[in-house]
């Protein structure tokens, strides 16, 4: 089983930099919708990334449907929506295969029209409409991916550090 945080038209470095720091922290592919916003050697997002870039598994798409055509199972995609009505902890993500986590564009989210096409596999976080427009993306990410690591029971990551007493001193 492994997960993917997949981002559709990336426009911030900082925000792909830290996504893949997530990535590289979780053992998690990324994959990357062009048209990207940013060079992908530009220095703020391997600022963002620091140096776990090597790390990262990233695979580059040219478009949403050249996606499309890499994922084996459309049960296991979940689009990340504010405008879903599924929860993000709703979802069973202990069943086997491949999870796929697709995020939208910053300012635009997910094409309405393909989330029209796939209403059952959107899924979304909750967030006070009231006080912001959207969660940061970076941020997002970060959550979805670690409620699918902690129902998988955190696979290929480290348990507790222990430190020793003079550690502490």
């Amino acid at each position: 089983m492994t997960n993917h945080i997949v981002l559709f038209e990336p426009l911030f470095p900082a925000n792909t930099g830290n996504i893949a720091r997530t990535c590289a922290g979780t053992d998690t592919v990324l994959h990357l919708i062009k048209p990207l916003g940013f060079s992908t050697d530009d220095k703020h997002m391997k600022r963002a990334g620091l140096d776990y870039w090597d790390k990262v598994k990233v695979v580059y798409h040219e478009d949403l449907l050249d996606f499309m055509a890499t994922v084996p199972n459309l049960d296991q995609l979940y689009l990340v929506s504010k405008f879903a009505e599924r929860d993000y902890t709703e979802v069973d993500y202990r069943l086997p295969g491949d999870h796929y986590f697709l995020f939208g564009k910053e300012t635009t989210g997910l094409p309405e029209p393909f989330m029209r096409r796939y209403p059952q596999n959107c899924i979304r976080i909750p967030q006070d409409d009231n006080n912001i427009r959207a969660l940061n993306l970076s941020n997002s990410a970060a959550i979805v991916i670690y409620e699918a690591l902690r129902q998988q029971g955190f696979p290929k990551l480290a348990r507790v550090h222990r430190y020793s007493d003079d550690k502490l001193k």
